[in-house]
């Protein structure tokens, strides 16, 4: 118990939940118990599950996963590339035993709002008094003419780590050299705005490194993108031969796709792949749906504060599946909303309202297998909507040469190992 209680101390210092548990007896929340059931082993499911039990170690945690292996999407872009084994983004929730959640290897089928209980792929019913959920992705299947789940096996997404990032690996691998490789990147909101990009540079650092004859032509269905100056810095100086990216206005929407015939079509182009990466429309899982707690955009939308559902009270709902603009699609945003979530529940629990607080998110992307950009935003959530500090956070620096590179390469690492630590450790 004494590391716990450690841990509880150092989590607090520098985070948006500080705020959240001001005021708040240790003692008091000791005490408090409560049937808290969180759906989603991702980074927002698992953290959320973690801090709960840390701030309300009396209360009842369970986190409902049906996935043995969760496979982190940060960094898969590294495996595609060829710098990076699969093996390294596996992780498990093992470790949250430790911390005293219950983890169920099930999948959360309903969700009754007014009944507060959520049934399961077993036909186990759990009742609750709050429920989180990190429901992640979906892919909108048919939003792309011609592009539904059977369509992956030969145009993978590659959108979701695992199976489809092992797929467009092997695919790049077995492509002879002179081959093309097209990728399409989807009009926003979608997960890791700046994804695409980072996954382009580092395919196009493998067909420099390795297919020396091939390319890349990356079709966007936008004209502007997360640190567009730094990757197009990065694709100029490095990848002048090696990746071509069009944009809305060069006619690089594309259209329709026919993964039989390997060809992706544009307003103007019919283009023969030899590889095909499709980066589909995407919508909150599918379990947001079921709960009641996504609107006609297919997302979430959320009360800043304690990220409680605007559509369903006692709800609370994190990360990727999130109407939470200006803050990303990210895993970086989900950990830090899950530990604010988490803190502002245990207020709930206390009788108190939710605090204001301020949250950060900084993504990394890799322009090479030891380069690196970044892009750093902070939000305040007072009075419930989420929005950009003036002034705070940035982008990496345009004038920064290989040393400044490599050392965000290094940071980026260090990020990993400690958010991945955080949420399964």
């Amino acid at each position: 118990m004494t590391g716990i209680a450690l841990d509880r101390r150092t989590v607090l210092t520098g985070l948006g939940a500080a705020a959240a548990m001001t005021g708040l007896s240790p003692a008091a929340l000791g005490q408090t118990k409560a049937n808290l059931v969180v759906i989603g082993g991702g980074f927002g499911g698992a953290t959320a599950a973690k801090f709960l039990k840390l701030f309300l170690p009396s209360s009842s945690v369970t986190l409902i996963e049906p996935n043995e292996t969760y496979y982190a999407c940060p960094f898969s872009n590294l495996v595609i590339g060829g710098g990076r084994a699969m093996s390294a983004q596996a992780f498990t929730l093992d470790g949250l035993k430790a911390y005293g959640v219950d983890i169920i290897r099930a999948r959360a089928e309903t969700v009754d709002g007014a009944a507060r209980t959520v049934t399961l792929s077993d036909d186990s019913t759990l009742p609750w008094d709050r429920l989180v959920m990190s429901p992640g992705i979906d892919m909108r299947w048919g939003a792309l003419d011609g592009y539904d789940e059977a369509a992956t096996e030969a145009m993978p997404h590659a959108w979701k780590a695992g199976a489809q990032t092992t797929l467009l690996r092997r695919q790049l691998e077995a492509m002879e050299d002179g081959g093309l490789v097209v990728m399409s990147a989807p009009a926003a909101p979608f997960r890791c705005p700046p994804g695409p990009y980072e996954r382009a540079s580092l395919i196009a650092n493998y067909l420099k490194t390795h297919k020396p004859n091939s390319k890349l032509l990356v079709l966007d269905a936008k004209d502007s993108f997360s640190k567009q100056p730094l990757f197009e810095q990065a694709w100029a100086e490095r990848y002048p031969d090696h990746l071509e990216w069009r944009g809305a206005s060069d006619f690089g929407r594309v259209v329709r796709v026919d993964p039989e015939a390997m060809t992706v079509f544009t307003e103007f182009d019919e283009i023969q792949a030899n590889v095909a990466n499709i980066i589909p429309p995407q919508k909150a899982g599918a379990i947001a749906d079921a709960a009641g707690v996504a609107d006609q955009t297919g997302w979430c939308p959320i009360d800043g504060l304690a990220f409680e559902s605007t559509l369903v009270h006692g709800i609370h709902v994190l990360g990727d599946a999130t109407i939470a603009a200006p803050m990303p699609k990210s895993a970086f945003s989900a950990n830090l909303q899950a530990k604010v979530c988490a803190a502002q529940i245990a207020r709930l629990m206390a009788g108190r309202e939710p605090q204001a607080s301020v949250l950060a998110n900084t993504c990394y992307s890799y322009i090479a297998d030891d380069a690196a950009v970044s892009i750093t935003g902070v939000y305040t959530n007072d009075g419930g909507a989420l929005t950009s500090v003036d002034g705070a956070g940035g982008l990496s620096p345009m004038d920064g040469g290989p040393a400044v590179r490599e050392a965000e390469a290094a940071q980026a690492a260090a990020w990993f190992r400690t958010i991945t630590a955080e949420a399964f450790g």
